[in-house]
């Protein structure tokens, strides 16, 4: 089993001095320079090297500048995909995400991981546990998704969560570590049909509520 194959395995695998390993994340990096150096204007550029280098690439993919990612070919994404600035992929297993998936900025998706045992870590050897990401989730601004996780579909993941475990389809999960706070469901859209002005109004007469003083 070579050390490619030991990382796609999930299991500990030589990162830093193995020659294929070695030349794949730097064409990785290369890609990702060259990719980050094409003008904004250049849509067609940009989703010609998506569609050509990532594992798959479904209709209607974007993927703001910047982006770096060590592995492009083990990432697979589906239809109408939209990631925004400083999108990290660390891929040494594989990412899999499913169709009208969007990803705010800052975000990571992080399968790498190094050993706990000093003396181990210090050889350079790392593991890679695969990310799976559902249809339909929004996942918020500054989100960390680590290895081994697997996110629901229809699910919301909120700004700044640190996720260590899988979320189950169709919640709202928050936190760090991210927990599920509640079941999404039609009420949760209805601050927002009602205007930002309404969702204040509504807001204080529940804290005036809860103290006695409506």
């Amino acid at each position: 089993m070579t050390e490619y194959e030991k990382a796609e395995a999930g299991l500990l695998y030589d990162a830093h001095s193995d020659p294929e390993v070695d030349r794949g994340r730097r064409r990785s990096q290369d890609l990702s320079f060259a990719y980050n150096t094409l003008a904004p204007c250049q849509l067609e550029e940009r989703e010609r090297m998506i569609r050509e280098h990532l594992g798959r690439a479904g209709n209607n993919c974007v993927i703001e500048q910047p982006f770096h990612c060590d592995f492009w070919e083990r990432v697979f994404v589906g239809d109408n995909f939209f990631a925004n600035y400083n999108f990290v992929v660390l891929a040494g297993n594989k990412i899999e995400i499913g169709d009208n998936v969007w990803i705010a900025p800052d975000c990571g998706l992080y399968a790498a991981g190094h050993p706990f045992d000093v003396d181990l870590r210090l050889t350079g050897v790392e593991y890679a546990w695969p990310i799976r990401i559902g249809d339909n989730v929004w996942i918020g601004g500054g989100v960390k998704i680590m290895g081994g996780v697997s996110i629901g579909s229809n699910s919301v993941i909120a700004a700044g969560s640190i996720v260590n475990r899988s979320i189950p389809d169709n919640v709202l999960a928050a936190g760090n570590p991210c927990r599920v706070i509640r079941t999404l469901s039609p009420a949760d859209d209805e601050k927002y049909r009602k205007g930002f002005q309404g969702y204040i109004k509504e807001a204080g007469e529940e804290i005036s509520g809860e103290y006695g003083n409506k």
